[in-house]
C-alpha cells in the first residue's frame, strides 16, 4: 500500500513539470517544479519536482552567447496585438533574424521586448526584459 502510494505521489509530480515548461530558467524551473510537486506529492513531490523543473527549464534556456547577440543587436520593433508568451508560436508575418554560428535560434523584437524563437515552429524561447 505504502509503496503504491509513493509511485502515485512520484507519477503525479513529474507531471508538475508541465507548469515549469514555459519558465525561461533553471532556477526558476527548478522554483516551480518543487512548488507544484510540493502541493501534489508533499516532500517527495518537491524534490521530484524541483530536479526535474530545473531540467526542463535548463534545457529551454539559450545559451549566453545567443541572449548576449540579441541584446547588442538592433532591430525595429514589431507591433502584435497579442501579448508574447513562451512556449507560443509568433504570428508568421513576423520577421524573424538569424544569428551566426547558431542554427538553433532565431530572433526578432516584439512589441519593443527582444524574443528568442526557436526557427522550425516560431515558438518563443525567451524574452528578454
Amino acid at each position: 500500500m505504502r509503496n503504491g502510494i509513493l509511485a502515485s505521489t512520484v507519477a503525479l509530480s513529474l507531471l508538475a513539470p508541465v507548469a515549469a515548461f514555459a519558465q525561461a530558467s533553471t532556477a526558476t524551473g527548478a522554483v516551480g517544479g518543487a512548488a507544484v510537486g510540493a502541493a501534489v506529492g508533499g516532500p517527495v513531490g518537491a524534490v521530484v519536482g524541483g530536479v526535474a523543473g530545473a531540467s526542463i527549464g535548463a534545457a529551454s534556456e539559450p545559451p549566453a552567447e545567443v541572449r548576449s547577440y540579441v541584446i547588442q543587436e538592433r532591430r525595429p520593433s514589431v507591433r502584435v496585438e497579442r501579448e508574447v508568451v513562451v512556449g507560443e508560436p509568433l504570428p508568421s508575418n513576423v520577421q524573424l533574424y538569424t544569428i551566426p554560428n547558431n542554427n538553433a535560434y532565431e530572433y526578432t523584437v516584439v512589441n519593443d521586448r527582444r524574443v528568442i524563437v526557436e526557427p522550425r515552429t516560431r515558438k518563443v524561447i525567451q524574452v528578454i526584459e
